[in-house]
């Protein structure tokens, strides 16, 4: 499909204006109100809630709030379905180079393997990356460690319906998420489900917090040393759910 003349225009727009919006003077909010939101409004996204739509039926929630290592989070965008999530946006101003921003690839691919969200994009308009959020995320990790897609803006028009047909509100609703997933697994892509993941943290735990307990307590027997242990992973694991519930 052709590229939107509104999308057209703001690939030239940025074009000649280049320098001044790659400057740290042009700064985040900026950005995702002149470029990013109208990008997604091509894609058919209700950005703005023009439709007035309920708190729990809207389709794109700004610095929506999730739980991530303890701490509550707020990814720039969340788009959703029926009050589901289906992928995050996380926005950067264009003077972040993001092909190679390691801590900005970090955050968005944290924020959706918190959420357990196959895919979410990172950009600043000048370009668009796509993460698989199934890759646990590692901080020292480079920014290319589960990016799928990287689009230059200048390749917006040749490249239309490839972020089309993944991340338009019509693909979303059709599938298209789904199926990439499916597409990913049979090519063997190594992934591990957070709570799997979640699992295999705990019994690391329950071996560290063994180890600590006995030298911090000289006269604990075996029986206390064990319920201890329990005690406190299972405090961990009920913050954990209501976590997931806020």
């Amino acid at each position: 499909m052709p590229i939107p003349e509104s999308i057209a225009r703001l690939v030239k727009h940025f074009q000649e204006n280049a320098d001044a919006y790659q400057s740290g003077a042009y700064n985040e909010t900026q950005t995702r109100r002149e470029f990013i939101d109208p990008f997604f409004e091509a894609l058919g996204w209700d950005v703005s809630n023009k439709q007035q739509s309920s708190e729990l039926y809207k389709e794109v929630i700004h610095e929506d709030s999730i739980k991530v290592a303890g701490s509550t989070k707020a990814p720039d965008y969340c788009f959703r379905v029926g009050g589901a999530r289906k992928f995050f946006v996380e926005a950067k101003k264009p003077s972040v180079r993001l092909l190679d921003d390691v801590s900005a690839a970090f955050q968005v691919r944290r924020y959706g393997w918190s959420a357990k969200l196959p895919v979410s994009v990172l950009t600043d308009f000048e370009e668009f990356a796509i993460y698989d959020c199934r890759v646990i995320p590692v901080k020292t990790d480079n920014a290319s460690t589960a990016r799928l897609n990287y689009i230059k803006y200048t390749e917006y028009a040749d490249r239309w319906d490839e972020i089309y047909s993944l991340f338009s509100k019509e693909a979303v609703l059709s599938g298209s998420l789904d199926q990439f997933i499916e597409t990913q697994q049979r090519k063997g892509i190594a992934t591990v489900e957070v709570d799997t993941a979640f699992l295999k943290e705990i019994e690391m735990w329950r071996e560290w917090l063994a180890i600590d307990l006995s030298l911090q307590n000289e006269g604990i027997n075996q029986r206390q040393l064990n319920y201890a242990v329990q005690m406190i992973i299972n405090r961990i694991i009920f913050l954990r759910i209501q976590g997931k519930r806020i």
